[in-house]
């Protein structure tokens, strides 16, 4: 059944799949990482800029397509149930996967991290008192901030930013859905692509060389503009009815504009001082910058409109992944950061190398799924509703999308 023409209450299943698609390619950038010249936890010997056009494929836009899936999934739960009862669910199965990834899940990634670069020698035991300690002297160009909570960064933002969304929601009431109906009626044909990528080239020109990325919260107000900006605006669109009919006559163009803007940005990437004057960069800068967030937006209307064309549809397979997904990306980073680590001294060659760590990544990622999913006590540690046995249950995406958003 199609649902683009539906209320907006109406479950639906292609975010889903973009959602489930999206944290897939997840696990094949985090793989990546390892072989670019970019900062991460561990490097490869082999690592080159090589990868990195590829790379730079999804990293304008992926994030931000899933603070837009998020912002869609909580807009409708807070109409169907309320802000202080969504506001309280919402924090259990987030902060509760949050603190616990903290203390369990993502030590090892900072560990390996100061064995690597530091060649820190007195074993995780000892780490990890310094870790619970926030030990703050492992140093190299900047020192690790501890505990950390790494790529559960995306949790602790899409905690806040539910929680602004439901004071924005309790304090407008009824004005919050006159706000959506009038944005809905703006955002038609060719302004559904341009104005909200205007909105977010302006937010990533005025913040982006003053406010480098951070993930600590604090000081990160060009990645919180790059993802609070898509979240908000997937709420108010969540309110406007037929709105998911409009995104796939666009997907097409919105598709080639990316790919478009794909091929600038990594022109631009390769400027250096020899083949252009500062002059010059001093005037591609913003119109680059400008490109990069409209890739990020068109790249979100192409992802939803060939969504809503093939993929809306229910299944078995939707049913277990849209549960899988967020326990999966929870153990993902940590178990490349910890396969990268142990493989190192085979010196297998980069390209084998990298396809066994996307194969043992996914599979054990979904092993000890299995067993989490079965294990009462251990399913609000991942995110998942307690239940003293896992059941094949239709799971809205209204209900799961919103927390596993990250």
């Amino acid at each position: 059944m199609n649902n683009t023409d539906l209320s907006p209450s109406a479950r639906l299943y292609f975010l889903d799949w973009v959602r489930i698609l999206a944290f897939f390619l997840l696990i094949l950038y985090h793989v990546g990482m390892y072989y670019v010249t970019w900062g991460w936890h561990v490097k490869s010997p082999f690592a080159s800029t090589g990868p990195e056009p590829f790379m730079m494929l999804s990293s304008p836009w992926r994030l931000g397509l899933l603070f837009f899936i998020g912002g869609v999934a909580a807009s409708i739960m807070l109409r169907k149930t309320g802000t202080a009862p969504f506001l309280k669910r919402r924090s259990l199965r987030l902060l509760v996967p949050l603190v616990f990834g903290m203390l369990v899940i993502v030590p090892p990634q900072a560990y390996f991290e100061v064995v690597e670069k530091l060649g820190y020698a007195d074993g995780y035991g000892a780490f990890m008192g310094l870790y619970l300690q926030g030990y703050g002297g492992f140093c190299q160009d900047g020192c690790l901030k501890l505990p950390t909570w790494n790529h559960l960064w995306f949790v602790a933002y899409l905690w806040i930013y539910t929680m602004q969304l439901g004071g924005l929601v309790a304090a407008l009431g009824p004005r919050f859905d006159r706000i959506a109906a009038r944005l809905g009626a703006l955002l038609r044909g060719w302004k559904l692509i341009v104005l909200p990528a205007a909105v977010l080239a302006l937010a990533r020109i005025a913040l982006v060389e003053h406010f480098p990325t951070n993930h600590a919260v604090v000081g990160d107000w060009c990645n919180h503009a790059m993802s609070f900006l898509p979240f908000l605006l997937g709420a108010l669109v969540a309110r406007v009815p037929g709105f998911w009919s409009r995104p796939a006559p666009l997907r097409w163009h919105a598709l080639a504009i990316a790919a478009t803007c794909w091929t600038c940005w990594v022109m631009w990437d390769h400027v250096t001082w020899d083949n252009a004057t500062p002059a010059a960069v001093a005037v591609l800068r913003p119109v680059m910058v400008s490109v990069y967030a409209l890739m990020a937006w068109c790249a979100t209307v192409a992802a939803c409109g060939f969504a809503v064309r093939h993929l809306d549809h229910d299944s078995p397979a939707r049913r277990y992944l849209n549960e899988a997904i967020f326990p999966v990306y929870i153990l993902h980073q940590t178990l490349i950061v910890v396969l990268a680590h142990a493989m190192k001294p085979l010196r297998i060659a980069p390209g084998p190398e990298a396809l066994m760590l996307v194969v043992l990544t996914t599979t054990l990622s979904f092993g000890i799924f299995e067993l989490v999913r079965r294990v009462g006590v251990l399913r609000p540690l991942f995110g998942l509703k307690f239940e003293r046995a896992a059941q094949a249950t239709v799971l809205p995406v209204t209900g799961t999308v919103a927390h596993a958003a990250g």
